[in-house]
């Protein structure tokens, strides 16, 4: 259960729908659904809400108190990033518009989360939003139109800054607040909750919604969920792609690599092959930093192909081989020249106090290759065979990882899956299949690669969800 509740984290469905009162005219209710994480099974009272056009009834009291007047009501279930950035952007344009938001846990958790604390709020680097789109595995050919030229990164970017928090963009393209914090973040976005009038909710979650055949929505509310949060997108008409981690770390089985934890490359070449994918995946292939930990590999490079492999690891148990080129700006032919340069400049040298500099590896890692072709570091370059150099030149060039598992600790941050993007308008997050119906979120068969582009996601559509709404509260859309 706990693997499913990392899986889950942070989805979000958005749902409007007309209701008619008993003379006819029309008593517009606005719904927002969403979903938190996934917990083991408890055993708690549940309660239903039901919002009718004379009156609206509920067992929990606080909803009540937000739903008494015949105005216009918008309950955000899930106080993620989508969703919170959508009940503001709905209540900016609609200040009239009732908004509720529902939360399981904490709001905004994975935010705090996320960096490392710091929070990558999004990424500096992808102006062009055909590239941008290119940074998810999952939504890339379906990002490329309307949907960041509605919200992007500038956007995002300039949203925060006009409301106090400083951002900076890091050589990576990493967006963060100068703070280095992501309370600053988080506050932001809680006092914009406050100053709008949102109501927030919490240690609460939605998990049954239907529509009756009256038009009246009839909700079911529990305390600590054990439902899934994709069912409420197939009790409302959806199909779900089956949701799988992304965003994981490699486990290897290699004792002696272990004790390398800490050791970090700045860029690496990597590939990876598994028995069950016989074509060429271009994807699968990935540059960029690595870092060794004490149950495999890290960093972005290795996050970046897990992401683009997820569904293929999946259904290959998490097990196939890694090639690892440790100098991808060498041709393996230039690196074997160096090395016999060096044998002949450094005869006299233990070959372990005298690592070829060209080659920017730490000498943790220089003592892994020697021990690996059976060298010891002790003995002068003089006495090292030229096989040896060979086998040294190609083991750094094509070095092979067994990986055997995901990261232990149950780390991924993200999933792909969800409501498929066919399904959706996404000028307005508008399901095509329910009339008023709009998704925002990780809820989405969307999932970025690492770099601030999943938080991108959830602004951009729970600005698009939310705004839409606000403007069908104000009458500004066709109802």
């Amino acid at each position: 259960m706990a693997s499913i509740a990392a899986v889950c984290q942070a989805l979000h469905i958005m749902v409007v729908r007309q209701c008619f009162s008993g003379s006819g005219q029309a008593n517009r209710s606005v719904l927002c659904l969403g979903f938190s994480s996934l917990v083991p099974p408890i055993d708690y009272k549940r309660t239903t809400l039901v919002l009718t056009p004379r009156e609206r009834r509920c067992t929990t009291h606080a909803i009540c108190q937000a739903t008494k007047s015949r105005e216009e009501l918008l309950v955000v279930v899930g106080g993620g990033a989508a969703g919170v950035y959508g009940a503001i952007h709905a209540k900016t344009v609609a200040p009239h518009l009732g908004v509720v938001v529902i939360e399981k846990g904490k709001p905004l958790s994975k935010v705090k989360v996320s960096g490392g604390g710091r929070c990558n709020v999004t990424n500096g680097h992808c102006v062009d939003n055909m590239i941008l789109a290119e940074n998810y595995p999952r939504g890339h050919k379906e990002l490329r139109g309307s949907f960041f030229n509605m919200h992007g990164p500038v956007d995002t970017m300039s949203w925060f800054a006009s409301h106090g928090v400083e951002l900076k963009v890091e050589d990576d393209g990493r967006v963060f607040p100068v703070s280095n914090s992501s309370s600053s973040i988080i506050d932001c976005l809680m006092s914009e909750v406050k100053q709008r009038g949102v109501s927030l909710q919490t240690r609460k979650i939605v998990t049954a919604a239907s529509i009756l055949s009256s038009g009246k929505f009839l909700l079911e509310v529990q305390q600590q969920s054990s439902d899934h949060g994709y069912t409420l997108a197939s009790q409302l008409g959806h199909s779900i792609v089956d949701p799988v981690p992304s965003l994981f770390t490699f486990k290897i089985e290699d004792l002696r690599l272990r004790e390398l934890s800490g050791v970090t490359f700045p860029k690496v070449k990597v590939k990876l092959k598994l028995d069950s994918v016989q074509r060429n995946i271009p994807q699968l292939t990935q540059v960029g930093p690595m870092l060794v930990t004490h149950w495999g590999l890290s960093g972005p490079v290795i996050l970046r192909l897990s992401a683009w492999g997820a569904r293929f690891l999946f259904s290959s148990g998490y097990k196939g081989r890694l090639f690892v080129d440790f100098i991808p700006d060498l041709h393996v032919e230039s690196l074997k020249l160096i090395l016999s340069y060096h044998k002949q400049q450094y005869a006299k040298q233990k070959v372990l106090n005298s690592c070829p500099p060209e080659f920017g590896i730490s000498k943790r890692f220089w003592s892994y290759v020697l021990e690996q072709q059976g060298l010891s570091g002790d003995i002068l370059w003089a006495s090292i065979p030229n096989s040896s150099l060979m086998s040294i030149g190609s083991l750094l060039k094509d070095c092979i990882f067994e990986v055997t598992g995901k990261g232990q600790f149950k780390d991924e941050f993200v999933t792909a899956g969800g409501v498929p993007l066919s399904e959706i308008s996404l000028n307005t997050m508008e399901s095509k299949i329910c009339s008023r119906l709009f998704f925002a979120g990780e809820i989405l068969n969307v999932d970025g690669v690492t770099g601030g582009f999943n938080f991108q996601n959830a602004w951009s559509g729970g600005f698009i969800a939310g705004t839409t709404i606000g403007g069908l509260a104000l009458g500004s859309y066709p109802s």
